[in-house]
């Protein structure tokens, strides 16, 4: 008798290890499970968006990486069936978002025909670190991997099921390689 409750015991261990070592790394959770407010005040649940890829990016107005905005755009026309491009404006880096939303919409839309799904301006690190960004920059929430926003422009990967893939840092260009080649992969 004593040899089958070891057994079992044994088997029971051998079996909680097993489920805990097949989640390692796994997503804990998505980015459908949030709402955050658009750059129109309005609020937007991100589990509409099951089913897409979404590119998530911190913006600016007076960055050296705001031209990627055209670059956005281009991505945004050319794979919208697939790929929702969601634009968070940030004032952390060099101050270089101090308007207000009208202001930012009303530049955004200007200069670069932005058409995009752009948000409040939030912050994406420290103190007062928006919702979205707690999950997409710890590892321990987003079950893949822990970062953090170096810069404006730096970019985050959701697949369909709304788990992170990957981050892109912002000197890589929306259209490069690694960005395009998720896209487009099935």
């Amino acid at each position: 008798m004593n040899k089958f409750i070891i057994v079992g015991g044994l088997l029971a261990i051998v079996f909680i290890l097993y489920a805990f070592k097949s989640k390692k790394g796994q997503p804990i959770s998505s980015i459908h499970q949030f709402k955050a407010k658009t750059i129109d005040g309005d609020i937007l649940d991100f589990s509409k968006f099951k089913g897409k890829k979404i590119l998530i990016v911190n913006t600016a107005s007076k960055c050296g990486f705001t031209s990627q905005y055209k670059e956005l755009e281009e991505l945004h026309d050319k794979y919208k069936d697939k790929l929702v491009i969601i634009g968070f404006p940030c004032n952390q880096f060099g101050e270089q978002e101090p308007g207000t939303s009208s202001d930012i919409k009303s530049f955004c839309t200007k200069n670069y025909g932005v058409s995009f799904t752009m948000m409040e301006k939030v912050n994406v690190k420290g103190d007062g670190i928006c919702d979205i960004y707690t999950w997409l920059t710890d590892k321990e929430k987003n079950g893949v991997v822990s970062s953090s926003v170096k810069w404006n422009f730096q970019k985050y990967l959701i697949d369909e099921k709304g788990h992170l893939v990957d981050y892109v840092l912002s000197f890589n260009s929306p259209t490069c390689s690694k960005i395009v080649n998720w896209i487009e992969a099935k």
